[in-house]
């Protein structure tokens, strides 16, 4: 599988996994609140944040029927009108400099989601290291052939998506220009939950695709994206929030910063434990083998004397023969008095 390289940033298999903090609306139009986020999302080691490129005129029509209400009781948002709730959500266009320039000075990437043409051309003029196509847009191929014709890297949500779609979405990215593709297995509802996640989709993808694979994770915690990397994920992008009691469009489903550092801190333990396969013991396991059982002298044996049950036992450490020998010890006769505690070796018997 290719490594890509995002800015100075390599991902792949042979790299620790490049953690996302998603900034959504969770900034509640406060530029203040949204530049200390992005100080939290960096001290909690986070690799790169992520907005949302869209006004509320961009994304919907402000008209007040059924089609334009969030109808689902179950949503986070019910009863809301799209337009509504993507004006509370939407991140100024003019805070997008300043937060990428403050990101950069704490050394970590900038990016954003664009979610119309016009947008795509912004964040190009802002020089950004790739474009995230969010889940609900992997069907908008105008959109996906508009950011792959940037020639950069493209990280796309597969949320709802049929193989055939997302077979569309990675056509027409490489048709359009762009090779360095990296596709987000994700559950499309908010929050969502573990046993709704199939993250053993994640390498069916990246086999499916030839190319790396991630998670965008609506789940709470940090446990599925953890095994996500167990499974071959290279990214995880996870919602992020400085204090879910204080709200945010999407707090309920966003990590707060000491979560943050623990998903920064066990997806790189379980990449770690990845590994090879391997039998036999590593080198750091070598000297633990001593501790292993063989055969010892359990009670003081005379010379001539038969080796037996009352004599010997099978215990730890493991400096005497090893256990699979002992129906062929039994019954032998000592060449020599042997204390008890003395290892067992085939020099002192008659064989």
């Amino acid at each position: 599988m290719n490594e890509i390289k995002l800015g100075d940033r390599s991902i792949g298999a042979n790299f620790p996994p490049f953690i996302i903090a998603e900034l959504s609306g969770n900034h509640n139009q406060q530029l203040d609140l949204a530049m200390e986020m992005v100080e939290a999302a960096a001290k909690a080691g986070a690799h790169a944040v992520k907005l949302q490129t869209f006004t509320a005129d961009s994304m919907t029509l402000d008209v007040d029927n059924e089609h334009f209400v969030i109808q689902e009781k179950d949503s986070l948002w019910h009863g809301e009108s799209l337009h509504a709730l993507y004006q509370k959500a939407a991140t100024p266009y003019e805070w997008h400099q300043p937060l990428f320039d403050k990101a950069k000075s704490l050394g970590m990437l900038a990016f954003s989601s664009p979610f119309d043409e016009q947008a795509v051309d912004f964040l190009d003029d802002l020089n950004v290291p790739c474009f995230k196509i969010a889940s609900f847009e992997l069907t908008d191929l105008p959109l996906i052939r508009k950011a792959a014709s940037k020639r950069k890297p493209l990280i796309m949500s597969t949320g709802m998506a049929s193989l055939t779609e997302i077979e569309q979405a990675v056509n027409v990215a490489k048709l359009a220009g762009c090779n360095d593709i990296i596709l987000l297995k994700c559950t499309s509802t908010y929050p969502a939950q573990p046993t709704q996640s199939n993250i053993v989709t994640i390498p069916h993808l990246r086999d499916a695709f030839g190319c790396q694979v991630g998670l965008s994770d609506h789940t709470a915690g940090v446990g599925v994206s953890v095994a996500a990397v167990a499974l071959g994920a290279t990214v995880i992008e996870k919602h992020f929030v400085l204090d879910r009691d204080a709200g945010g469009v999407d707090a309920a489903f966003s990590l707060e910063p000491d979560e943050l550092a623990s998903l920064v801190l066990e997806t790189k333990r379980a990449h770690q434990a990845l590994g090879q396969v391997k039998y036999g013991g590593t080198q750091a396991e070598e000297k633990s083998k001593q501790y292993r059982r063989s055969i010892y002298v359990s009670e003081d044996i005379q010379q001539g004397q038969k080796l037996s049950t009352q004599n010997l036992r099978i215990v730890r450490p493991a400096f005497g023969l090893a256990p699979k020998n002992w129906d062929n010890v039994l019954g032998k006769v000592a060449k020599q008095t042997l204390a008890k505690g003395t290892p067992l070796d085939w020099s002192m018997f008659e064989c």
